[in-house]
């Protein structure tokens, strides 16, 4: 009897499945959870908790936030979590660090659930961030909390191969991802349907409303439906009507914790200011890094170049504090990697832009330092956010010139305590000389810092507040050579910026940009089809490129005049005088080409010329190589080749013909067995002929030694006889051994010893009678022997 089913204890009962009514005992139980949980969140109001524990969440949530050593409500958190819960669209406004991500993900979680949310539903919430590195930060507290639901998420970012994306984005309920990415995912990935998203999250959402992600963000809201709850939050909340409109919010509840408190920046902040001439910003922020190598700093800039310069100087002078640096511009591994190391570091100086300006939490930072002046109090008001975090204590440090100093009026009026000091003249240090020989030795570190000091004054010209900064009042001659070069680049077309365009370019994702490219390209090309453009080898000699970090910035300033500008606008052009002059005609100059078998190789440049040079490189070229075998004449043929067909045909058939063949092969094998029978006979005489020699050669040696034996007659000593050898004779009879008894079938032992002496001398034994008393005795012996 299967162990499912139980027996009925009554007469005419069924059995009954065990596994079932297990099954079924669960759903009703889950049931009853469900509607108890609904029933909590409805009547709900959110007064006087403090824990996350005191929340209707469900028992998936709990355990996450549990295991995450997530214990305690934030203000954020307990104002803004109960009115998601109940399904409120909600505008949160906090200061920095006041954990306004779990406020957002803790309601995605409970409101999927709540709905029964399967991934057969596909996608139920979007989570966007203005940038890749806060969206990976979002994702992880994600993961933590989530570990105990069956919700499947993914991270949707720039950076990786959107065909692996692709495919798993129809597989997720909860996405998080910037707002270029998921546009273009929207464009080109075929079935990605949006119609059924219940949440719409969006972080930093002042930024990500902002002009520059404005379309991107209009494109993505057209293709999400209207009935869904959105969720907004930042740390410098907007309030605008026109942009609360285009989400299409519905009544939502603006909460705002801090927005009575008497700073817009936590309490735990001492903030700073430094009135700071411009030729002078690099000598005191080196001067700050050698002061403070044991602490843990953030340096914000206002453009990529300038970060890039001051991180590959900086990093040739050994300041003594390790160097990291981050933009927008870098690949997605390595702004991954160099966040990792930044937030595992103890002591390190991180130069970046405002990339990381938002919501990254980096542990344990000690100094915030802006040497650029940012273009709001908002951003501002995000970079010092780096630090302090969670209540914890920080500083920062803000540098500006003499015309910026009305800044600090602006941010005294967003409520931000900052007091102003100064530089103390015995930590003052002068890096002029150092960076000029830096630039002197390394070109291409020079036009890396022309770069750096047209992208400064671009930024200054696209800022927002013209009353406070103003370029034409800044001293460029004097900024150019602090910073090593030998004179101030040649600046035009700043009147004609359009601040808003540049934005929108800057923010734009980069594979619509591609697109845009190829889509205006084709156009071109419709126009002028008949006018090609005729380039050579001197022109691409110019274009190359090596692999190095300074190499794009080379590319782009050297041009001329006929070029197209980079995309940063005609800021900066460095003209090669004396190129046609002094260059001959390429046209005149016959090209270069490589015969190999099979083709000819046109060499257009000098890499290709070095390249064909190599051995390796050549044999790849060269067509690889058949096997042959040669007849009787000397002929190269194929060691298999196809027959004519006719040929074969007229033979006869293919029968005949094996036939034919085997017979012939049938003779050859005879003959040749005959020939190889023939030569083992051969070489068997030999080897008998052989055999014969050797034994001759051997009888006739042993002859030889049988007549040298006869003529050879043995001494015998005269002492032997008695036993006495040299009058020792008494010592040998002590040592002698007893004799062994003899066998029946063994010989006498002295007949066989005298047996053998006989052999060996040919039967002459001759023996003293008595043993020589003098020296006629030995010459009567002697002539004895002689015979």
């Amino acid at each position: 009897m299967p162990p499912s089913v139980r027996l009925p204890e009554k007469k005419g009962e069924r059995p009954v499945h065990t596994k079932s009514a297990a099954k079924k005992l669960k759903r009703k139980r889950n049931a009853e959870e469900f509607q108890l949980l609904e029933t909590r969140v409805r009547e709900f109001d959110g007064k006087g908790i403090t824990c996350f524990s005191e929340l209707p969440l469900t028992k998936q949530t709990a355990a996450g936030l549990h295991k995450a050593h997530f214990k305690t409500l934030t203000d954020i958190q307990r104002k803004a979590i109960p009115l998601a819960l109940k399904g409120r669209d909600v505008l949160g406004a906090a200061k920095t660090g006041s954990g306004k991500t779990l406020a957002f993900l803790v309601p995605v979680l409970e409101v999927l659930y709540r709905k029964k949310w399967t991934t057969m539903d596909g996608l139920g919430a979007l989570i966007i961030s203005p940038t890749r590195e806060l969206a990976a930060q979002i994702f992880d507290v994600l993961r933590k909390i989530g570990r105990e639901h069956a919700f499947s998420a993914g991270l949707v970012t720039g950076g990786k191969k959107l065909k692996d994306e692709q495919e798993a984005l129809h597989r997720m309920n909860i996405v998080v991802c910037t707002p270029g990415r998921m546009l273009q995912h929207m464009d080109q990935t075929v079935g990605l349907m949006l119609d059924n998203v219940q949440l719409l999250v969006l972080d930093e959402a002042d930024r990500i409303l902002d002009m520059g992600f404005g379309k991107t963000l209009d494109a993505i809201i057209e293709n999400l439906p209207r009935e869904r709850q959105t969720l907004l939050f930042s740390a410098t909340q907007t309030k605008c009507v026109t942009d609360l409109a285009r989400l299409g919010l519905k009544d939502a509840e603006y909460v705002a914790v801090h927005e009575a408190a008497t700073s817009a920046t936590p309490a735990g902040l001492d903030q700073f200011y430094m009135i700071v001439p411009l030729p002078e910003k690099l000598n005191t922020l080196f001067a700050f890094l050698r002061n403070h190598l044991q602490s843990k700093v953030v340096v914000f800039m206002s453009s990529c170049k300038q970060v890039r310069f001051v991180y590959e100087t900086f990093r040739q002078l050994h300041i003594g504090i390790s160097l990291l640096h981050l933009h927008g511009k870098q690949k997605q591994s390595a702004r991954i990697d160099i966040t990792a190391k930044f937030s595992a570091a103890k002591q390190s100086c991180l130069f970046s832009t405002d990339v990381v300006a938002r919501g990254l939490d980096f542990p344990a930072v000690d100094w915030v330092v802006q040497l650029d002046a940012p273009e709001d109090a908002d951003t501002y008001i995000h970079r010092v956010g780096r630090t302090a975090r969670f209540e914890k204590a920080g500083k920062a440090l803000l540098f500006l010139c003499p015309s910026e100093e009305a800044f600090a009026d602006r941010l005294t009026g967003r409520k931000v305590p900052i007091n102003k000091v100064g530089q103390k003249n015995s930590k003052k240090q002068s890096i002029q000389n150092q960076l000029q020989g830096l630039l002197f030795k390394d070109p291409e570190l020079k036009y890396l810092g022309q770069k750096a000091f047209v992208s400064y004054c671009r930024s200054i010209s696209v800022q927002k507040d013209g009353e406070i900064f103003k370029l034409e009042e800044l001293p460029l001659d004097e900024y150019a050579t602090s910073i090593g070069l030998l004179g101030a680049p040649r600046i035009k077309g700043l009147k004609s910026v359009d601040v808003a365009k540049i934005k929108e370019i800057k923010n734009a994702p980069r594979g619509l940009k591609a697109l845009e490219g190829n889509s205006s390209g084709e156009e071109g090309e419709g126009e002028d089809k008949s006018k090609k453009e005729v380039r050579t080898r001197y022109d691409r000699m110019v274009e190359r490129k090596n692999i190095n970090v300074l190499t794009d910035h080379y590319a782009n300033l050297v041009q001329d005049d006929g070029a197209e500008p980079d995309n940063e606008g005609d800021f900066l052009t460095v003209k090669r005088s004396g190129y046609d002059s002094d260059i001959p005609d390429p046209t005149e100059i016959p090209p270069k080409t490589l015969k190999v078998p099979g083709k000819e190789i046109l060499i257009d440049s000098k890499r290709k010329e070095k390249m064909l040079k190599s051995k390796k490189e050549l044999v790849k070229l060269k067509p690889k190589g058949a096997k042959l075998i040669f007849d009787d004449d000397g002929g190269a043929h194929q060691i298999y080749e196809l027959q004519d067909e006719d040929k074969f045909r007229e033979a006869g058939s293919a029968e005949i013909q094996r036939r034919k063949f085997l017979d012939e092969e049938g003779k050859r094998v005879k003959e040749a067995d005959i020939g190889d029978r023939q030569l083992a006979k051969e070489k068997r005489k030999e080897k008998r002929k052989a055999q014969k020699l050797r034994a001759a050669e051997e009888e006739a040696v042993t002859e030889e030694r049988s007549e040298e034996d006869e003529s050879r007659i043995e001494l015998v000593p005269y002492g032997e006889a008695e036993g006495d050898h040299l009058g020792q004779g008494e010592d040998v009879e002590e040592e002698r051994q007893p004799k062994r008894q003899r066998k029946w079938f063994e010989d006498d032992e002295e007949k066989q010893k005298a047996k053998e002496k006989a052999e060996r001398t040919g039967g002459r034994v001759i023996e003293a009678a008595e043993t020589p008393e003098n020296l006629e005795d030995l010459e009567m012996l002697a002539s004895g022997l002689i015979g």
